[in-house]
C-alpha cells in the first residue's frame, strides 16, 4: 500500500470519528438548547403571572389540557415550546409557541427521539405576594424538537462530511507531492549498478529526502570507484594469464618439443642400428616414434590453443577463420562448422580482439566436449546503430543442457565472463531445444 492511500485511510478513519462526533455534539446543543428554552418559556409565564394573576383567566374558560391554543400576546413562549398553565381550580391551560412546521424531521428520525418525548419537563411555580398560586409545566414540543434537532444534525453532519472530503483531497494532493522524490530515490537505488552513467540525483525540498538522496549519490559514487578497480584487477588478471598461456607454451615447445624431438632420434638410430635377426628390437624402436608421433600431435593441439595468432598482422576476422579451419582438420568427419563474420572490425583493440578469440576457442570446444552437434554455428558482428558492441554468439543442434554444460566446463564459463567482465561485457547461455545460444557481447569505442 502506498504512503499517500495509508495516510488517507488513517485520514478517512478519523474524519468518520470526527463526523460522529459532530454529530452527537450537535444532538447534544439542541438537546440543551431546547430545554434551556423551556426552562426560560417557563420561567417567562411565571413571573409574568406572578406580577399579574388575572392574566390566568384571558381568554376562554374550561379549554381541555389536550388541546392547546395560542399563546396571550403577554404570555410569549420561544418556538416550539409548550406549556400548561395551572391557576387556582381553574382547569390548566395549554400554550404552545408558534412553529411554522417547516423542515420536519423524518419519521425515522422522530422515532429515534422517543426518549427524549418522555424526558421530565420544566416546572416552575407561580407566585404571587409571597403565595404559591399556581404552577406553569414547559416542556419541548416532539414535532419540534426533532426538526430542529434534524436541523442541526444535518448542519453538522454537511460541515464534517465537507471538512473531511476537502481535508483527504487535500491530504492526497500534498502528500503525494511530498512523497514524490521517492520514486526517483528507488529507481536510483534499483540501478546503482548502472553507477557510472546515472546522473546524480538532485535536491529536494524536503530535508530528509535530500540527507537520502546525497546519501545514494555518495554510495553511487564510492561503487563507481569499486567497480571501476575490479575491472582494473579483471584486466589485469585477464593480462597475467595471457602471460602464463604464452609462457607455458614457449616452455612446452623449447623443453617438451625437444625432448620429443630427441626421443624420436634415438627411437630412429636404435631402429637403424639394431642386427638383422632383431626383428623385435626394430618393431620397438618403431612402436615408440609412433608415439611420439601422437604426442608431437598432442603437443602440437596444446600450442595451438596455448599461443595466440598474430592478431595485429592478420586481424581477427582471418584468425577466426585459421581457427574453424584447424577443428576442421581434426575432426575430418565431425560436425559441420560455419563461420559468419560482418560489420568492420579494423578498429579493434588488441585486447578485445584477444579475448574475443580466446572465447570463441572456449565455446568451440565446449560445445564439441559436452554434445554430439552435427552442425555448429559461429557467428561475429558489430552493430553500427546505437551503442557499438561485436557480438560473438554460437549455435549448435548437439541436445546439450544448459545447467550441465555450465557445471560441467570447469573454469572456462568462468573464464569467458572474466574476460567479459574486464570490458564491461556480457554473457548469456540459453536453450533453445534442439541445442545451446551463448552469446558474449562486448562494447566497443567508435
Amino acid at each position: 500500500m502506498s504512503l499517500p492511500t495509508h495516510l488517507g485511510l488513517r485520514l478517512l478513519v478519523v474524519a468518520a470519528l470526527c463526523l460522529v462526533g459532530a454529530i452527537a455534539w450537535a444532538a447534544w446543543d439542541a438537546h440543551a438548547s431546547l430545554r434551556w428554552e423551556a426552562a426560560m418559556s417557563a420561567n417567562r409565564i411565571a413571573a409574568q403571572l406572578a406580577r399579574q394573576p388575572g392574566l390566568g383567566s384571558a381568554g376562554p374558560a374550561a379549554m381541555p389540557a389536550s388541546a392547546p391554543q395560542a399563546a396571550p400576546a403577554i404570555v410569549t413562549l420561544l418556538p416550539g415550546i409548550c406549556a400548561d398553565i395551572h391557576l387556582g381550580v381553574e382547569l390548566p391551560r395549554r400554550f404552545c409557541g408558534d412553529w411554522d412546521g417547516l423542515d420536519a424531521a423524518p419519521a425515522w428520525f422522530r422515532e429515534a427521539l422517543v426518549r427524549e418525548a418522555a424526558a421530565a419537563p420544566t416546572i416552575r411555580a407561580i407566585v404571587y405576594r409571597e403565595r404559591t398560586i399556581g404552577s406553569v409545566t414547559a416542556w419541548p414540543d416532539p414535532m419540534a424538537s426533532a426538526a430542529r434537532l434534524w436541523r442541526r444534525t444535518r448542519l453538522a453532519g454537511g460541515l464534517a462530511l465537507g471538512l473531511a472530503a476537502a481535508t483527504l483531497l487535500l491530504n492526497w494532493l500534498t502528500v503525494t507531492r511530498l512523497v514524490a522524490p521517492v520514486r526517483r530515490i528507488v529507481h536510483g537505488l534499483e540501478n546503482l549498478d548502472m553507477a557510472g552513467i546515472r546522473p546524480p540525483m538532485p535536491s529536494f525540498a524536503a530535508t530528509e529526502f535530500d540527507r537520502i538522496a546525497r546519501a545514494c549519490n555518495a554510495l553511487a559514487d564510492r561503487l563507481a570507484h569499486i567497480e571501476a578497480e575490479r575491472a582494473g584487477l579483471m584486466q589485469r588478471l585477464v593480462t597475467v594469464q595471457e602471460e602464463e598461456r604464452q609462457a607455458l607454451a614457449r616452455d612446452l615447445h623449447d623443453a617438451f618439443g625437444q625432448c620429443l624431438a630427441a626421443a624420436g632420434a634415438r627411437a630412429a638410430a636404435i631402429e637403424l642400428a639394431a642386427p638383422p635377426e632383431r626383428d623385435d628390437l626394430r618393431e620397438d624402436a618403431q612402436g615408440i616414434e609412433a608415439i611420439i608421433a601422437t604426442m608431437r600431435e598432442s603437443l602440437r593441439g596444446a600450442l595451438a590453443r596455448l599461443e595466440l595468432p598474430d592478431l595485429a598482422e592478420a586481424g581477427l576476422e582471418e584468425a577466426l577463420r585459421g581457427l574453424v579451419a584447424d577443428w576442421r582438420g581434426q575432426l575430418r568427419s565431425g560436425p559441420a562448422l560455419h563461420l559468419d563474420v560482418r560489420g568492420d572490425l579494423s578498429d579493434i583493440s588488441e585486447n578485445v580482439a584477444a579475448s574475443l578469440y580466446r572465447i570463441a576457442q572456449e565455446l568451440l570446444t565446449n560445445a564439441l566436449r559436452h554434445g554430439q552437434p552435427s552442425r555448429i554455428f559461429l557467428r561475429l558482428g558489430r552493430s553500427e546503430a546505437g551503442p557499438r558492441t561485436v557480438t560473438l554468439t554460437l549455435d549448435d543442434d548437439g541436445g546439450g543442457d544448459v545447467s550441465r554444460t555450465a557445471s560441467h566446463t570447469g573454469r572456462g564459463l568462468v573464464g569467458i565472463r572474466a574476460r567479459l567482465a574486464a570490458m564491461g561485457g556480457s554473457f548469456s547461455l540459453t536453450g533453445t531445444g534442439s541445442g545451446i545460444h551463448a552469446c558474449a557481447s562486448v562494447p566497443t569505442a567508435g
